[in-house]
């Protein structure tokens, strides 16, 4: 009987062997759409899947707009096909079909505050990257201020790595700060620089936060030196004070509650006394000068006029020399900011219709190299909403979250383009920022992709998810915008879908090298 049980077992192995083969053959083909293994990650994506494919009839690439699909591996892009999937049966692949949405790369806003570490209750890493998320904004460049301590050396930049971790659900870079301590002491510069800041960030006027003071032109050269070492941009608060007395006239007899007065207290002057001894320096970055390899950026463009031709001129004569200009700027006029709305206080002002329109116009012609949010929340006790005083709130538009629908809803106007719009938030951000596998759907860089519908319109108000910490501080709340996002991918990790975030903040810090 012992025998007779035996007798089976040389055909139970070939069996077992055959099942063996087969399972490993069908894990290899299945391998187009495999499940992650059960891990701490999968909580980084609202997807269970590292391989995967999107698809839509508008995918913005560096080629042009493409009906077609885009193939996921592992946090990267790895084909781009137009038409249908390749290779065999679809069915074999995870698909995700947008249809008609648009699919492109994610937005890169280089210029925003979180204010983390010491003023997270303005808005933090973690609050603030969910805003960005929501916004199809997958990579920002943190400021130097309004954190506390501001980030001006290695063991401050510390600090805020640290502050960072859990907390991040897109990528965040850093620039660092420009101080007369740091400009004077190239080692402590040195050291902010080799720690990975992208760049620094100076202020040519106070800055409205004590431990960041303001530098002059000849601490600007002395940094420059150091940068142009690295390779890496100074990126400019570009306003001088001029008229102190009449400064200090519009305090006394001016009606702080109109914003006119507020206009008038820092005139176009101002900005064009910062640039006109900026490229004055700017000349010696072309090649061959003395600063070779520095570069200067100038952040928030308001004045459309004197301002804009010196930098036309600067750029003209081979300067290295860059601006930006941002949302608000593009989307407001101050003849219609009514008194006592300080929502739309910030440095430089909004300036008038006009002014607004050459803007746009300089943006189009391409003289304004890309646009950014600046992005500068705080708690609504301090915009003084029942004051309503323009001189004494603070300053700053809160905005992350609308980067996409602000400006495709106002640029619509003058006919943006799909194209354009990836060119100014992403693709030269990207370059701008020394990001090489960011900014544009191509084979190689990290799949960070957003999914907008450029047709819905949506209400900013209270039904609307806004992530912002303390949305009611934005002067976009109560707007009627177009460009509903649906999905943020960031590295390939689904990090947003349909007013959901995935449940654990994956994003990483990113430094220079």
């Amino acid at each position: 009987m012992d025998n007779l049980l035996w007798r089976p077992l040389p055909l139970l192995a070939l069996i077992a062997s055959f099942l063996i083969l087969f399972y490993v053959q069908d894990s290899h083909t299945a391998s187009f759409f495999p499940l992650k293994k059960p891990h701490v990650d999968d909580e980084c994506s609202l997807l269970p899947y590292q391989h995967y494919w999107i698809s839509s009839k508008r995918i913005v690439t560096p080629d042009g707009i493409i009906s077609g699909s885009v193939e996921i591996n592992q946090g990267k892009i790895i084909s781009i096909v137009k038409g249908g999937i390749p290779h065999g049966n679809s069915k074999q692949k995870h698909v995700i079909d947008y249809g008609e949405a648009v699919v492109m790369p994610g937005l890169i806003d280089a210029h925003v505050h979180l204010n983390e570490p010491g003023r997270t209750e303005w808005e933090g890493f973690l609050s603030g990257t969910k805003a960005a998320a929501a916004g199809g904004v997958t990579t920002v460049v943190d400021m130097p201020l309004n954190n506390h301590p501001t980030t001006v050396s290695k063991e401050t930049l510390e600090l805020k790595l640290e502050a960072t971790k859990k907390k991040l659900y897109v990528d965040v870079g850093f620039w660092g700060g420009l101080i007369p301590e740091n400009a004077l002491n190239s080692s402590i510069l040195d050291g902010l620089l080799s720690a990975g800041v992208l760049g620094v960030k100076t202020f040519m006027c106070p800055s409205g936060i004590d431990d960041f003071p303001m530098t002059t032109i000849d601490h600007i050269r002395e940094g420059l030196s150091v940068l142009a070492k690295y390779k890496r941009p100074l990126v400019v608060h570009a306003e001088i004070q001029l008229d102190s007395e009449n400064h200090l006239k519009l305090k006394a007899d001016g009606d702080p509650r109109s914003y006119s007065t507020y206009l008038k207290s820092r005139p176009p002057s101002w900005e064009q006394a910062a640039i006109r001894e900026l490229v004055h320096v700017t000349k010696d970055t072309r090649k061959g000068g003395p600063l070779e390899g520095a570069h200067v950026h100038i952040v928030h463009l308001s004045d459309s006029s004197y301002s804009l031709d010196l930098i036309k001129e600067a750029k003209s004569r081979g300067d290295s020399i860059s601006v930006e200009t941002c949302s608000h700027y593009l989307a407001f006029s101050s003849e219609e900011i009514k008194d006592g709305d300080t929502r739309f206080k910030c440095s430089p002002p909004i300036r008038d219709a006009a002014n607004k329109e050459k803007l746009w116009e300089a943006l189009l012609e391409g003289h304004i190299d890309f646009l950014t949010s600046d992005h500068s929340p705080t708690l609504p006790k301090l915009k003084l909403f029942d004051e309503g005083d323009f001189l004494r709130a603070w300053g700053g538009v809160s905005s992350l979250q609308f980067d996409l629908p602000v400006a495709w809803t106002y640029g619509k106007k003058y006919g943006v383009t799909l194209e354009q719009l990836s060119l100014w938030w992403s693709k030269r951000p990207a370059v701008f920022a020394g990001l090489e596998s960011k900014g544009a759907i191509a084979v190689g860089n990290h799949a960070d992709i957003a999914v907008w519908q450029p047709e819905v319109e949506f209400e900013l108000n209270d039904d609307y998810p806004v992530f912002i910490r303390n949305p009611s501080v934005s002067a976009y709340m109560g707007k009627r915008l177009s460009g509903k996002v649906l999905a943020t991918f960031v590295r390939g990790n689904l990090v947003f879908k349909d007013g959901k975030h995935a449940p654990a903040a994956c994003g990483v810090t990113i430094l220079a090298k």
